[in-house]
């Protein structure tokens, strides 16, 4: 597993997107939601290079069993001044990566139902 999660963030940093190491029927649920398939996240990605590559990558901290993982990570794009705290649970399907479940803060205004109460 540690291989697959090393070449996930390997390709990242080399803006290879398009040769991550997922099953055909990957799936990534994020704050945003969740994309079912390998290709519609590659196209999200296309759709949205800005926000996904020239990222600089420092990870924190990183747990491993067999068939899944924790990562946690700070990822910082300085041409935007952008920064997000992340973690991500990577779970493996065969010789791939076939879920990722990631939580971070995400901008702008937080929906109702995601509201504390009492605030």
């Amino acid at each position: 597993m540690r291989k697959l999660v090393e070449t996930w963030f390997r390709k990242w940093e080399e803006e290879d997107f398009r040769n991550i190491p997922v099953s055909d029927d990957f799936r990534h649920t994020s704050p945003y939601g969740t994309i079912d398939g390998k290709a519609p996240y590659i196209q999200l990605v296309e759709s949205n290079k800005d926000k996904f590559l020239n990222n600089v990558i420092d990870i924190k901290d990183e747990l491993y069993e067999d068939h899944k993982a924790c990562v946690r990570y700070t990822i910082t794009n300085n041409a935007v001044g952008f920064t997000m705290e992340v973690s991500e649970w990577f779970y493996q399907k065969g010789d791939l990566i076939g879920e990722i479940v990631a939580y971070y803060n995400i901008e702008g205004e937080i929906s109702q139902e995601r509201k504390l109460k009492n605030q």
